[in-house]
């Protein structure tokens, strides 16, 4: 009976060994769960501020892309308008030259001021154009940039 009790003590304190072990490895795995758990949230949180920069610079890109189409349409308009007038003063340079009235003068300098608004409004026009290629060019990267957040946390989903 005392071999049976001093082997059953045995066996309890080899029970009590391992499951002091097996405690401290489930400690060891929780504390280690803890901060897998934390650094995932912070990797979260990093990516939301990431995405919410990206929209806010998208917003950005597209308020100046509006900004530069309004501009260009204007552009246009004046242009239309500088081409009537060009088209007046050339009908009144022509009048001119068959001896009707105004001055040669006043017809070239009218030709003259309707050239250089012609000009500014073509430079104007090549601005605006470029700028709004610019944005555009700005916009697909910002969308691949999109895209690859996309897939950045599909591969982190896929990985865990």
């Amino acid at each position: 009976l005392k071999e049976e009790n001093a082997s059953l003590r045995s066996k309890i304190s080899k029970l009590q060994i391992l499951s002091e072990t097996q405690a401290d490895k489930m400690r060891k795995l929780e504390r280690k769960l803890e901060e897998n758990k934390i650094k995932e949230e912070k990797e979260a949180q990093d990516l939301e501020a990431m995405v919410q920069h990206v929209e806010q610079n998208l917003q950005l890109m597209t308020k100046r892309a509006v900004k530069a189409e309004n501009s260009a349409t204007k552009l246009k308009q004046e242009n239309a308008l500088l081409q009537v007038q060009l088209k007046n003063y050339k009908m009144e340079n022509e009048a001119l030259r068959s001896g009707q009235s105004a001055s040669l003068a006043v017809v070239k300098q009218n030709a003259d001021t309707a050239l250089q608004n012609l000009l500014t409004v073509i430079t104007n026009s090549r601005s605006s154009i470029k700028q709004l290629v610019s944005g555009a060019e700005s916009l697909q990267l910002v969308a691949d940039l999109l895209k690859s957040i996309d897939r950045i946390s599909e591969v982190s989903e896929d990985g865990q």
